[in-house]
């Protein structure tokens, strides 16, 4: 058998062929703890925690769990910002053996309704703070929720900032009444206690349920094994080579729940024994504050992070040189806004890729050899795929020949939850269909083109909004945009840019059709344009949101 062609030009120092250890995923914090016991682990706000503690907590918090019942086949949800008390309880559910189910903290109580009962969640650990703890104590009346376990904000803070909070944002925290079904978090940590043994299955046993539109249809929860999600922090560890444990700092400001940030953050970070420093959401200023001030050594986020730090007005007074280096996923990464990013901190970005479905990572760049603008990088250890002609379903043959990306490997999902027919679409003979498209070169990179989904046909022409989007950031007067399709009656489909210009900056349809020739052919040229005076609409984890804008639009 020859070599994958990924193999010609694959880090030297990295082995594809390693072994990827398998074991419970509680063990990594536990290993982190016993190596590490006293170096810093998490940094919230100014308040500093120790590995030791955070494990310690976790045990208390697994010990309180199976008082009540928790173990395996349970599903408790965790329904949180980025806090200490989201990793403790990550790993105090898993110590369990039962499952976590991750809830976007931004939930209605509608979406949030429909995925516990989609997903059985019984148990769902919380805060006090209204944003949360509202939405949470109305699904304890109407969906089959039967028991809250609720924090104090204000514990997580460091002192004076404790006791400051209620008096000051007393309004966005809720009076918390605990009873049997209300049961006080802060009293389950600090209380010791012992957790009783559980027989995990690393390759059998459901580690979590993380929810996500999936290659089609409505939200579902991807399987992911206490194997896969160990895998992939494993996978990432190898390629990321050089840590120096329980010395270096890792950013935390994309969610936790998200699984990127899960990943890549959190559990990358627990298995390496590095301090995550973390606020509880994505603010701008803060974010690049917390970088001069606290001076991490990695930051895991998304292009358009990048791109907001790329065009803060009077960055130039913030030190930012820290940085050793950056990885971008969950959206494609806007060369020009890799480089700009370059440019001012000094530091290598490289991109990567990943789907929920598989942990979530599969490629990433070199970050010490050749990083490809505009690719995605080459497969992780381990880690398989192949490209398929998305209507005949045969291999493209011809390295420059798109095709769908199918990716095989020890951080592929179990299957969705009770979704049979979407796994025999999705998983075929161990392979995962991404749905995106995507091309090999000579050398083994992988570039990803488009959504499946996503792709606009207009006039029988094949349109990808990516390539559309990467032209538009070659202007020097763009700061965001989003390319997509629109119904047309005769064209079937039309493309339409939305567009933010950077500030002080204008930019008239006409100027960047001239432009845009130089870059693009005719049928990829925008057809309508609508330029924003705001930002354009984003996820919760900081992408840009092509769904939202499209929904905008058609109302």
């Amino acid at each position: 058998m020859t070599d994958p062609i990924w193999l010609k030009n694959y880090p030297e120092d990295i082995d594809w062929h390693q072994d990827i250890p398998v074991s419970p995923l509680h063990i990594m914090l536990e290993t982190a703890a016993a190596k590490y016991p006293d170096s810093p682990a998490f940094d919230f706000l100014g308040k500093k925690y120790d590995w030791r503690t955070l494990y310690n907590m976790a045990c208390n918090l697994a010990s309180g769990l199976q008082d009540m019942g928790v173990g395996k086949g349970t599903k408790v949800g965790i329904f949180l910002p980025n806090t200490p008390s989201y990793l403790i309880s990550y790993y105090a559910i898993a110590m369990t053996g039962a499952t976590i189910v991750n809830y976007n903290p931004l939930y209605p109580v509608k979406e949030l309704a429909y995925q516990i009962e989609d997903s059985e969640t019984d148990i769902m650990i919380t805060a006090d703070l209204s944003l949360l703890y509202d939405k949470a104590a109305a699904c304890l009346h109407d969906t089959r929720l039967n028991r809250l376990i609720v924090g104090k904000f204000a514990n997580f803070l460091p002192f004076p900032k404790n006791l400051l909070f209620p008096l000051v944002r007393s309004k966005d925290l809720s009076k918390v009444r605990y009873d049997e079904r209300i049961v006080s978090y802060d009293n389950m940590i600090g209380r010791p206690g012992t957790v009783k043994p559980v027989d995990i299955d690393p390759r059998e046993d459901i580690a979590l349920l993380q929810y996500t539109g999936g290659t089609t249809g409505l939200p579902k929860g991807a399987m992911l094994t206490h194997a896969n999600v160990v895998a992939n922090a494993e996978q990432g560890s190898m390629w990321c080579k050089g840590f120096k444990p329980g010395k270096e700092k890792m950013l935390g400001v994309i969610p936790f729940f998200h699984v990127f940030a899960m990943t890549a953050v959190m559990n990358l970070s627990v298995r390496n024994a590095l301090e995550i420093i973390a606020l509880p959401r994505f603010e701008l200023e803060d974010t690049i504050k917390l970088i001069h001030n606290k001076k991490p050594d990695y930051m895991m986020a998304v292009p358009a992070i990048f791109n907001a730090i790329n065009n803060f007005h009077g960055i130039e007074k913030f030190n930012l040189k820290s940085l050793q280096f950056c990885i971008s996923g969950g959206a494609p990464m806007p060369v020009e806004v890799k480089k700009k990013f370059e440019d001012k901190t000094g530091c290598v970005v490289v991109e990567g890729y990943g789907l929920t479905e598989a942990s979530p990572i599969t490629h990433v760049n070199p970050l010490y050899g050749e990083n490809r603008a505009g690719s995605i990088g080459f497969v992780l250890p381990g880690t398989e795929i192949r490209l398929i002609d998305p209507e005949t379903k045969k291999d493209v043959t011809d390295k420059k020949e798109r095709g769908e990306l199918c990716i095989k490997g020890p951080q592929v999902m179990k299957g969705y939850w009770n979704k049979p027919e979407a796994n025999e679409k999705t998983l075929v003979d161990g392979w995962l269909y991404t749905g995106d498209i995507a091309t090999l070169d000579e050398d083994g990179y992988t570039y990803i083109v488009d959504r499946l989904k996503d792709m606009i046909i207009t006039n029988g022409y094949n349109v990808y909004p990516r390539n559309v989007e990467e032209a538009i950031y070659l202007h020097p007067s763009i700061e965001e945009c989003i390319v997509a399709g629109l119904p047309h009656p005769d064209r079937g489909e039309i493309v339409k840019a939305w567009i933010k210009c950077k500030e002080g900056r204008s930019l008239t349809k006409e100027d960047l059709k001239d432009f845009l020739k130089e870059h693009l052919s005719p049928m990829e040229i925008p057809r309508e344009y609508e330029f924003r005076s705001e930002p354009l609409p984003k996820t919760m984890i900081g992408k840009l949101s092509r769904k939202d804008v499209v929904a905008q639009e058609l109302g």
